[in-house]
């Protein structure tokens, strides 16, 4: 299917370019393209990946990822019943849906990319994606998002009175995404033009040979247990970020009873977008901050209790961040050369003058169509988009919150399918695309109901 869109991408962009007189843009803006997926986006992320596949490896090694997986397995075995319970892949893939719902795209990325490496391992037919990988896909191009720190610091950019009022409708809209988009992959991978033929599947014995290999593999580095004094540690660390937390989330009422003591003490007052939130939000902002570091102290501390070599076994997880940039450069220029030459020549806004009218009909706001359009294809795009709306319109009217809900609540399907299939070399995607497209389809028909209800 993917070759299918990516060719009409480039049909449509040239013809549509053609009547406009559009063709020198396109063809400034593929080339342009292409300099910046290979210099702005895959060389940066190698930094990115190096770190994080590091970090998963002292996971793996220390046994935190199996622990991690056995505890939510009765989750995981329902949305991936071909993935054997104990195998790596559902520890990574865990990990990195805890990352997105914390906004942490940072970490995710790299975390998913190390999760369909394992889910490539029990693949059958390698170009082709299986049932696992179309599910986790899903989850990714429609992941619940507890605060969306994007559209949440653009709204208090452009002057919001109350930029966090959207954060119970990014959640609500982002909850219907993630399960229209996990029903309609359970749903497409039944029926026959996307179901794989039993005779191609792995068997059985294979995936458990698999299983013992990695098992074996990490075993050759596994630690005896945790002693007194290692248990010790971790709850010093725990009480550290414990700490650290209560004075992130609660710092105006910290200084307010330090003030009344006259002790002469203060912590440093939050940003004041931070200071006007209600308790929870100022709890999930303050996870959203301690995460990564919390992530990048207690993984090796807890290794290195565990007589891992914390950091030779860094480094050789971070080696491979080289290898997976490599093989995702191809699928990165390519999708995103064919999404610009669509923007350069104008069939965005061909599409919102053409529909305007039919959106008027049903109650669509019609400026919302633009960044709708082009959500699942570029995310610096649309953010250029939703900037340009909020600040038209203003922050806090009921079309800019939508747009923010929207822009909280979707993903860039196209982006992600090309960095996480490109990775492990899927050319065939099965029915992914279609799974995307509908989560995101069903969280922009969220937005507007839940808005609605909520501000109008």
């Amino acid at each position: 299917m993917l070759n299918w869109i990516w060719l009409s991408f480039l049909l449509i962009a040239v013809i549509v370019g053609g009547f406009t007189g559009k063709l020198p843009e396109l063809t400034k803006g593929a080339f342009e393209t292409a300099e910046t997926a290979v210099m702005k986006i895959a060389l940066p992320l190698i930094g990115l990946m190096a770190i994080w596949l590091g970090i998963m490896r002292l996971a793996e090694r220390s046994g935190l990822v199996q622990i991690i997986a056995r505890a939510l397995q009765p989750l995981m075995r329902r949305l991936f019943p071909e993935v054997p319970p104990e195998h790596p892949a559902m520890g990574a893939m865990v990990m990195n849906m805890a990352a997105n719902m914390l906004g942490l795209g940072n970490a995710a990325t790299p975390l998913g990319l190390r999760a369909m490496t394992y889910l490539e391992k029990l693949n059958p037919n390698p170009g082709t994606a299986t049932n696992a990988m179309c599910t986790f896909l899903a989850i990714n191009t429609a992941s619940i998002q507890l605060l969306p720190t994007m559209a949440i610091s653009q709204l208090a950019l452009a002057g919001s009175q109350n930029p966090t009022a959207i954060v119970p409708a990014a959640f609500a809209a982002s909850c219907c995404a993630a399960f229209s988009g996990v029903f309609t992959a359970k749903l497409l991978e039944r029926l026959p033009m996307f179901r794989i033929e039993a005779t191609a599947i792995k068997p059985l014995e294979r995936q458990e040979t698999d299983l013992v290999e990695e098992e074996t593999e990490i075993e050759k580095i596994s630690a005896p247990p945790l002693t007194r004094t290692g248990r010790i540690s971790l709850w010093l660390l725990f009480f550290s970020f414990g700490a650290m937390f209560f004075c992130t989330a609660f710092t105006s009422q910290t200084n307010a009873l330090l003030a009344g003591l006259n002790t002469g003490l203060a912590f440093p007052a939050p940003p004041a977008e931070v200071a006007d939130r209600g308790p929870v939000l100022r709890s999930l902002s303050a996870i959203s901050i301690l995460a990564v570091p919390f992530l990048l102290t207690f993984f090796p501390l807890y290794a290195a209790l565990r007589k891992v070599k914390v950091y030779e076994q860094f480094v050789e997880g971070a080696k491979e961040a080289f290898g997976v940039a490599q093989r995702i450069v191809p699928f990165l220029v390519a999708m995103l050369v064919a999404v610009r030459m669509l923007r350069e020549a104008g069939v965005i806004d061909l599409a919102t003058r053409a529909l305007r009218r039919i959106l008027d009909l049903i109650h669509f706001p019609a400026d919302l169509l633009p960044m709708v359009l082009m959500r699942p294809l570029s995310g610096s795009a649309t953010q250029g988009i939703f900037v340009e709306l909020i600040n038209r319109l203003g922050p806090d009217t009921l079309v800019s919150r939508i747009a923010a809900t929207v822009y909280g609540s979707t993903e860039t399907t196209f982006y992600v399918l090309a960095v996480y299939f490109g990775a492990v070399a899927v050319k065939r995607t099965r029915h992914a695309v279609i799974a995307g497209l509908t989560a995101d389809t069903v969280a922009v028909i969220a937005s507007i109901v839940i808005c609605r209800l909520m501000f109008a």
